[in-house]
Parts: structure tokens; C-alpha cells; sequence
């Protein structure tokens, strides 16, 4: 019979004898295997996209406010050409009016007058003719002195002028059986109204009656504060939204920076012409503006497509030579919608891995 020494010896025996026999097998497992670090190969970079950093002018984006005015060359105040009393006024203020459309019929005294001096001019004129006629055939005849010939000449000249001049002032400003008649002189909306019937007009008066503007193009009127106005120039990109449609961008340009600045605002306006599909915009709109200034600066500059975020970090893959990639970290100094300037970390020249990254980057880094 074994004795407990026995029974005790026997089990460390086995338990050493399944260590060693594990170890080996784990060295089997193991031992076989090289530590082999992952290499970019120059098939794998072919199948990439490799951007090329480029130097540019850094942009910084400018928030400022504005409203929208009409096209001032595509817009037309109408004045009172006589004195009057407005009748039957056809529009309101919003309407769409067509040119030669009729806005108003005033009630006056002066139309009455010039009709009858252009009926009388017409008359004096056909009586000037005869008169020439006839002297012309006393003249060949004989029996008219060329002093004769020459009056009558005369005499239908000042008729003529006389008859164009009424048919002018006729033309110009229209009228019917019912009275002066004011007309839209282009396609438009009316964006101003200052007469209601009755109202008495004066051709004197200052104020005008109606503005059309044709809203087809708008002006967008921005307000520059003075610390901005050293950064934006002529020709900067502008993206315009309103709050009747802040879902919908306008882009344009400035395509002009005013001279004076307002001394109560403290602003300079700058104007951007943008085109105006279905006539949305409407004057005395308040719009927000972002212009893209050049800072005056020249830093790198990449697609942020190429960057990495890690750890609060910001990095790209460079691409050094044949088959040689590396990290690095950027240090960014804006961004501006798809493009990223970088303050330190890459040059002009240097080529970045833009597609994959990520998964190179994680590669890399183990």
C-alpha cells in the first residue's frame, strides 16, 4: 500500500508533466510566427486617391445681415405729367402689370388744353399748306412777288413745327375720352403706390405716384461694419438666405462696395446682383449673408475629405516616395466648407492618401 507521500509526489508529477506539455504546444502555436510589420505596397497606393497640398489665399467666412432691394435699373418711378384729380386707380400695391397696362385716369384741365392746341395746330397747318400751294402757282404764274413765295414757305414751316410740337406733347401724355390716362411703362410689380381716387395731383409735386419694378434680377443691399470693411472686396462669393425661405440658397457676387458710410448705422453697403427665379424675393426683404473674404494670408490647403480625427487630434497619410506612407499630425487654422488651410504639418507639394485613410491610418498606427 502506497504511502501519502506517494499519493502527493505523484500529483505534482502530473501537474508539471501537463505545464510542459502545454508550454510546448503554445511554442508550437507560437514559436513558427514572425512579427511582421504592415507595409504599404505601390499596388495598394495605385488604387488610391492621392490629392496635391496647394498653397492659396486662406478664406474666412463673414456673417452680415442685408435686404433686398429692386434692380434699380430695371424699376421705374412714374410722375404726373399734369395737374388733375385721379379716377378709377386699376391697382393696388403687389399687383403684376404688364407694359402700356393702364394704372390710373386722372380728370384735367391742362389735357383739355393741349388737345385743343393740337387740334388747332393740325388746322393751321393744312391752312399754311393750301396757302403755299397757291402761292407757288400765282409765283410760276407771275402774279406773286418771290417775297410772296418766300412768307408762305415760311408760314408752313412754323405750322409744321407747330403741329409736331402739339402731337408731342399729345403723345407723351396719353389720354381718351375720359381724361389723362397713366400707363405702366414697362413689366412689372408695384412695389410703391402713392395715389387713391380722388386724390388731387400736382405736376409740380415731388412725389411720384406709382414704381414698377421688374423683380426678374434683385439687388441684395449688405450692411459692412468697419471692422469688416478692410476684408471684403469686389468680386468675393456671397451665399444670401432670407427667413421667407431659409432652405433655399442665392449665391452671387459683390459687384460693388459704396463710398459713404451710413453715420448712424456705422455701415458701408455693398451690392450683389442675384437672379430671382419665380420672383420670391421681394423688395425690403431682411436677408442673411455670408461672404467668403480672402484674408490675405497663404497657407497649405487641402480637401477635408483627407483628414483624419483622432483622440481630439487632426491628421493626414503622406505619401513619401514609392510605397512609403506615414502619419502625420495638422494643425488647422479654418475651415472653409470643403477645404481645410493648415497652420503646421504639411507643405505645398506634399502628396496625401484622400480615399482609405482611415484604414491605412489604423494600420499604420499599430
Amino acid at each position: 500500500m502506497l504511502k501519502p507521500q506517494h499519493y502527493l509526489m505523484t500529483a505534482v508529477v502530473a501537474v508539471s508533466a501537463a505545464l510542459m506539455l502545454q508550454s510546448c504546444h503554445r511554442s508550437e502555436n507560437t514559436g513558427g510566427e514572425k512579427d511582421e510589420k504592415f507595409q504599404v505596397t505601390d499596388t495598394l497606393l495605385r488604387s488610391l486617391l492621392i490629392d496635391t497640398v496647394k498653397e492659396a489665399s486662406a478664406l474666412s467666412e463673414i456673417k452680415l445681415t442685408g435686404s433686398i432691394a429692386p434692380d434699380e435699373n430695371k424699376s421705374v418711378k412714374i410722375y404726373p405729367m399734369v395737374s388733375g384729380v385721379a379716377k378709377d386707380v386699376n391697382v393696388q400695391l403687389g399687383d403684376v402689370v404688364s407694359k402700356g397696362q393702364t394704372l390710373a385716369i386722372m380728370k384735367s384741365a391742362e389735357m383739355a388744353g393741349f388737345t385743343k392746341d393740337y387740334i388747332s395746330a393740325e388746322a393751321d397747318l393744312r391752312s399754311a399748306k393750301r396757302t403755299l400751294e397757291s402761292t407757288q402757282d400765282l409765283y410760276k404764274s407771275g402774279l406773286a412777288s418771290q417775297k410772296d413765295f418766300e412768307q408762305a414757305q415760311s408760314d408752313y414751316q412754323k405750322a409744321v413745327a407747330e403741329q409736331k410740337r402739339a402731337s408731342e406733347v399729345v403723345s407723351i401724355n396719353k389720354s381718351n375720352e375720359q381724361g389723362y390716362v397713366v400707363k405702366a411703362p414697362i413689366s412689372g410689380y408695384v412695389i410703391e403706390k402713392n395715389l387713391t381716387d380722388n386724390t388731387q395731383v400736382r405736376a409740380d409735386n415731388s412725389t411720384n405716384l406709382f414704381t414698377i419694378a421688374d423683380l426678374s434680377d434683385v439687388y441684395v443691399l449688405i450692411n459692412i461694419y468697419e471692422s469688416d470693411i478692410a476684408n471684403i472686396q469686389t468680386g468675393d462669393p456671397v451665399k444670401i438666405t432670407t427667413l421667407s425661405y431659409p432652405d433655399k440658397v442665392f449665391v452671387g457676387k459683390i459687384d460693388k462696395i459704396y463710398d459713404m458710410l451710413d453715420p448712424d448705422d456705422k455701415v458701408i453697403k455693398a451690392r450683389v446682383k442675384i437672379t430671382n427665379p419665380g420672383n420670391k424675393l421681394k423688395p425690403g426683404m431682411f436677408a442673411s449673408v455670408i461672404i467668403k473674404a480672402k484674408s490675405g494670408e497663404n497657407l497649405p490647403m487641402i480637401n477635408t475629405r483627407a483628414l483624419i480625427f483622432d483622440n481630439d487630434k487632426n491628421y493626414v497619410v503622406v505619401v513619401d516616395g514609392k510605397a512609403h506612407a506615414r502619419i502625420q499630425q495638422v494643425d488647422i487654422a479654418k475651415r472653409v466648407e470643403d477645404r481645410a488651410y493648415i497652420r503646421a504639418g504639411l507643405k505645398p507639394g506634399d502628396r496625401i492618401v484622400a480615399s482609405r485613410q482611415v484604414y491605412l491610418f489604423e494600420s499604420l498606427k499599430d
